[in-house]
């Protein structure tokens, strides 16, 4: 099945995605946790993934889960919260096309767009691409917006 075949869908998660996600928060954040000074552990895996659990959304490619979105889309101003994919399907730009939909849906709702991205996470440069700029600092992250 070539690229252009194939089809990018979003469902609600539940409890039963659990599982999946804290393996796939394991396999996409660890090295850019340790990286940035942060010390990953099972605890802070099943935390980050019960954060606004409301707002995740399993993203699904020909039928079977390879990432997470998940956005808070709270009056006018909106976080993304958190967008994996499975390093198996990184590199095809899959999270730019899911970003680019948030970006789309926040400008339409007439939204701010904010995000927390890890020192060491090579995502910031896709950010800086679509127009996300650094407004603050943490120890371990940079906290970016985009204007609605």
């Amino acid at each position: 099945m070539g690229r252009a075949d194939r089809q990018i869908a979003l469902r609600a998660a539940t409890e039963a995605d659990v599982p999946f996600l804290l393996e796939l928060r394991q396999l996409t954040m660890t090295a850019h946790q340790i990286a940035s000074g942060v010390l990953p552990s099972k605890e802070e895996r099943l935390r980050r993934v019960r954060v606004r659990f409301e707002c995740a959304d399993i993203v699904n490619l020909d039928g079977r889960a390879i990432g997470l979105l998940k956005v808070a889309r709270d009056g006018s101003d909106w976080e993304l919260i958190q967008v994996q994919v499975h390093p198996d399907y990184q590199g095809q730009g899959i999270g730019r096309s899911l970003v680019e939909s948030v970006i789309s849906q926040a400008r339409a709702a007439g939204a701010a767009l904010q995000l927390s991205v890890l020192r060491a996470n090579p995502a910031r440069g896709l950010y800086e691409r679509l127009g996300f700029v650094v407004v603050s600092e943490k120890a371990h992250a940079f906290v970016m917006r985009l204007a609605p």
